[in-house]
């Protein structure tokens, strides 16, 4: 694969000077001269862990190296930031990002999705370096050498050098803070992608969901519609249970994992936040967006559209989860981070389970503030490649795991 070739961190003046440059190329249409703000919202309140963190390395009190890990589980490359090989900086404004949730387009192309997205201010002395703030941004690759990391080719732009936010929030605290996609899938030559409206930051690790919707592109992601029909509503059951009723089970889908199957795609839910288990609903491919016809696993059978009935099939605590089939293994893998911020693995011979018991890939204590882990679909044979993010350099690295028989 042809890519710029690597290198492990930038010097701080480096990284300064880029920056300034950056900031003062970029358009400065939106911004308020006077610092009444920006049309960008500014930069506070992202990040799917709630709170502003800086990507800028040594300014943030990091080196901006990956992690030095021993064993079965290495840190292959930073995908994004100034850190990587990408350049996301110069070519999208990209200089923080979390999350990264891949798909297969069904064209040649993995899309992948990062959530609440800073770059270069346009106004640094008011907002200082990190501005830009963008709920969502949406990145192209057709590389299949992954064992040096992953090449960005495209990303959805509103302007030169700008990755645009493809899916909108109010930005405004208490009603919609941020809007982040959580899973995606290609179906027919469609896009899917499934997103959570963020309500409220809460403690870290915590949030609160108004809803979780469903959004389709039929142009490789350039543009999207929300899909009312595929709403699923946690401010109804929030008020359901205020009034002592029974919830409509829907608050346990706000964040997804899409798995194609057997004609079917299959959804593991888990609710707002790290706490809480993962529960498994399906539909046929052609009925996607009918929410109202999905089919919920309650433990011994498939009961049509009652997601109440939904039985945990992963325990534990289950957030930012990846399910896929791994054809070296015979089985189903689940990746997801629980509330310590450790990253887990589980296997299984089918979706429903029983799912092994968790293996720990990466503690919370070996790299701190670790979150999401989300496959890549072209991983084959032992290596199982991903994308995790670390709080404190707010930025996403592939990494790889060998697989075990």
């Amino acid at each position: 694969m042809t890519r710029t070739p690597k290198f492990l961190m930038l010097s701080l003046a480096a990284t300064l000077a880029s920056t300034a440059a950056l900031a003062v190329s970029a358009p400065s249409a939106t911004a308020d001269p006077f610092c009444g703000g920006t049309g960008s919202g500014g930069s506070s309140g992202f990040g799917s862990t709630g709170g502003a963190g800086n990507p800028i390395p040594w300014l943030n009190g990091q080196d901006g190296r990956l992690p030095n890990l021993k064993g079965k589980t290495q840190a292959i490359e930073h995908v994004t930031g100034l850190n990587g090989p990408n350049d996301t900086a110069r070519r999208f404004n990209v200089v923080g990002t979390d999350l990264g949730i891949m798909w297969d387009n069904g064209a040649g192309q993995v899309l992948t999705a990062f959530g609440d997205t800073t770059g270069l201010s346009q106004a640094p002395l008011c907002e200082g370096l990190v501005g830009d703030w963008r709920s969502n941004v949406l990145f192209r690759s057709s590389d299949r050498d992954l064992g040096d990391g992953m090449s960005i080719d495209s990303s959805p732009l509103d302007r030169p050098n700008h990755s645009k936010e493809f899916l909108p929030s109010k930005k405004i605290p208490g009603v919609e803070h941020t809007v982040i996609p959580t899973t995606g899938i290609s179906v027919n030559g469609v896009q899917y992608i499934n997103y959570m409206s963020i309500r409220s930051w809460a403690a870290p690790g915590e949030w609160v969901t108004n809803y979780s919707q469903i959004a389709t592109s039929t142009d490789n992601g350039e543009t999207w519609t929300p899909r009312p029909e595929s709403v699923r509503l946690n401010v109804l059951d929030d008020a359901l249970s205020l009034a002592n009723l029974p919830a409509t089970g829907n608050q346990n889908f706000q964040m997804g994992a899409f798995v194609k199957h057997d004609g079917f795609i299959y959804n593991f839910g888990t609710p707002s936040g790290r706490s809480g288990q993962a529960r498994l609903s399906r539909t046929p491919e052609a009925s996607i967006l009918n929410v109202a016809g999905y089919e919920y696993w309650d433990g011994h059978g498939w009961v049509v559209g009652n997601p109440a009935v939904a039985v945990p099939v992963l325990d534990g605590s289950v957030s930012e989860l990846s399910v896929q089939y791994s054809a070296y293994l015979g089985k189903f893998i689940a990746l997801y981070s629980n509330e310590s911020n450790a990253l887990i693995m589980r296997t299984a011979p089918v979706l429903t389970g029983p799912w092994s018991t968790p293996e720990t890939l990466i503690s919370s204590a070996t790299v701190p503030g670790l979150y999401g882990a989300y496959m890549h679909p072209w991983s084959e044979g032992e290596n199982l490649y991903f994308l995790a993010t670390t709080w404190s350099d707010y930025n996403v690295m592939m990494m790889r795991t060998k697989l075990s028989r």
